[in-house]
């Protein structure tokens, strides 16, 4: 997992190079102008899903992971965001859909970090993830970057 600054994504951009595209889309748009739905960037290589997402408590949380896409989280609001190594997982509450490529855990994450707007996570594919634990619903760009 890569936590970081918008402003800093410099550094991570040569990590993988659909990332540079994504961050310029990211950084060049006003997407309180910008309906919300799936917006293509570069085919199923690189897209967006750009929607308004459900709080959820941390014991709502559920663990999520993927095997094809990196997901890049950038919350336009507070969130809390539940972390567990894929590897560790124990029980498997929904079995991983090779074509929707997710499976979930109902395991507990292991550790949490606050993301604030202007601020992303990065996780790959040995990152299960249980994000949207909010107060409230808020505005939220979720990338999925083909690996």
């Amino acid at each position: 997992m890569i936590f970081c600054s918008l402003q800093d994504s410099g550094r991570i951009e040569p990590l993988n190079p659909l990332f540079q595209k994504l961050f310029d889309y990211v950084k060049s748009h006003d997407f309180s102008k910008i309906p919300y739905g799936r917006i293509n960037i570069e085919g199923d290589n690189l897209y967006i899903n750009w929607s308004i997402v459900s709080a959820k408590t941390k014991e709502e949380a559920v663990l999520e992971f993927h095997h094809k896409y990196l997901d890049i989280h950038i919350p336009l609001g507070h969130e809390l965001f539940g972390w567990k190594a894929t590897r560790d997982i124990k029980h498997i509450s929904t079995p991983f859909d090779e074509e929707k490529d997710y499976g979930l855990s109902d395991d507990k994450p292991t550790a949490f970090i606050d993301i604030e707007p202007g601020q992303f996570v990065i996780v790959y594919p040995e990152d299960a993830h249980a994000p949207n634990i909010a107060t409230k619903e808020f505005p939220k760009i979720v990338a999925k970057v083909r690996i």
